[in-house]
């Protein structure tokens, strides 16, 4: 019976990288390379800009490279704790860039990206499962320091550049500094 349950949750944790993997890594394509309907760096890299992340073609490569590379090693199950870790940090910043607009997705909120980025995250702290490449390397990507690393690591990275990002954006829009808050203190 054991053996049983075992083997449905590698499958099941198979099936859910692949899954997450493959959107993920579609979008960061858009991103990197202009496919599926995508802008490419240069179309990011402008769209970047325009929401406050500068300078815009490093941050569309920083986006495009967590969302690919994560996605794609998500899904063959190596370096997972990273790829997991790389995608969360990813969406991060997405869901700074929908949180104004509320939660759902029709409304054009973060929900999408909340859910791409959690599942990423419980991905990499799961395991990637028996089905994996990094089960067929002993886990030699995977260890137990690995995981600690990665999402200190992304954590810690997101929040700089959404920390700038939401700096940047209330510098321009004269919040901060007594410009355009009714604060008329000279």
């Amino acid at each position: 019976m054991a053996s049983c349950m075992n083997h449905r949750r590698d499958l099941g944790l198979l099936v859910l990288r692949v899954g997450t993997g493959a959107v993920l890594a579609a979008h960061g394509t858009q991103k990197l390379f202009g496919w599926f309907g995508g802008g490419g760096i240069k179309g990011t890299g402008a769209a970047m800009e325009s929401m406050g992340f500068t300078p815009g073609t490093q941050s569309a490569v920083a986006a495009g490279l967590g969302e690919a590379g994560g996605g794609a090693l998500l899904a063959l199950g190596l370096a997972t704790p990273a790829a997991g870790a790389a995608a969360a940090g990813a969406m991060a910043g997405a869901v700074a860039v929908h949180a104004p607009a509320g939660f759902f997705a029709q409304s054009g909120g973060f929900e999408y990206p909340a859910f791409l980025g959690f599942t990423a995250a419980a991905i990499g702290l799961a395991g990637p499962g028996r089905h994996s490449l990094d089960h067929a390397t002993g886990h030699r990507f995977d260890q137990p320091w690995t995981v600690a690393a990665a999402f200190v690591g992304s954590a810690v990275a997101a929040a700089v550049v959404v920390g700038k990002r939401q700096k940047r954006n209330a510098e321009e829009n004269g919040e901060g500094n007594g410009e355009g808050n009714g604060d008329d203190t000279r």
